[in-house]
């Protein structure tokens, strides 16, 4: 397989934390967002969006979107497993990858910020404002979220969760680490999110999501 992806972006770290927990080989393609290299024809052909991440796979099909590619890789290498053997249990890991995915990430993406400042000519501070805001307001949520689930999980008789669902990652986690990545470059204040920090911190110890970080890509630049 091969990953078309930039270092920076939070949709395609979500898809490289996959293939590592997969286990699954893959060629590292880089795709400079800021440069516009998404935008050449060469690239912007194969894909509708002419956005990242694209997973090509070994058939040589052409998968765009984060989620949609993740469960691609759920369903044909469904171990380990990225979601709960229970339907009731799947939704809730659904639910709050969605709360990253659909809810912080679209509103403060680099197309975003770029049209914040370029069309609208919003200047350095409120651009900044808006991104704290909106990071800021959905991970209170999502905190809001972790303490339903942790209730519900004692209800249940479970042991509390090290990371979002559970003892094992799941689509959350996968979600959430890019997310906090991206608001730490940010200078977001985390304080006050206990869950959701212990859940970042608990899977940034697996092999997994450190392989996958930024830093460790062959296209990082500091």
């Amino acid at each position: 397989m091969q990953l078309y992806n930039y270092f920076r972006s939070s949709a395609s770290f979500r898809v490289r934390i996959v293939l590592q927990i997969k286990g699954l080989p893959y060629d590292y393609i880089p795709v400079h967002l800021v440069k516009g290299e998404h935008q050449a024809p060469a690239y912007a052909s194969r894909i509708g969006d002419a956005l990242v991440p694209t997973l090509v796979t070994d058939d040589g099909a052409a998968l765009s979107q984060s989620m949609a590619i993740i469960e691609y890789l759920e369903e044909t290498h469904p171990t380990p497993a990225l979601l709960p053997a229970t339907p009731l249990a799947r939704a809730h890991v659904r639910a709050l990858a969605q709360m990253v995915a659909c809810e912080i990430h679209p509103i403060n993406n680099l197309r975003v910020l770029k049209y914040l400042v370029r069309e609208l000519k919003v200047d350095e501070g409120a651009k900044n404002a808006w991104y704290h805001h909106w990071v800021r307001s959905g991970l209170e949520a999502f905190e809001r979220q972790l303490a339903l689930l942790a209730q519900e999980r004692e209800t249940q008789g479970l042991p509390p969760s090290v990371l979002c669902w559970g003892d094992t990652p799941t689509l959350a986690d996968c979600c959430l680490v890019p997310q906090i990545f991206n608001g730490q470059r940010f200078n977001v204040d985390l304080g006050g999110l206990p869950l959701t920090m212990g859940a970042f911190d608990a899977c940034m110890a697996l092999p997994a999501f450190q392989k996958a970080q930024p830093s460790a890509c062959p296209d990082h630049e500091a």
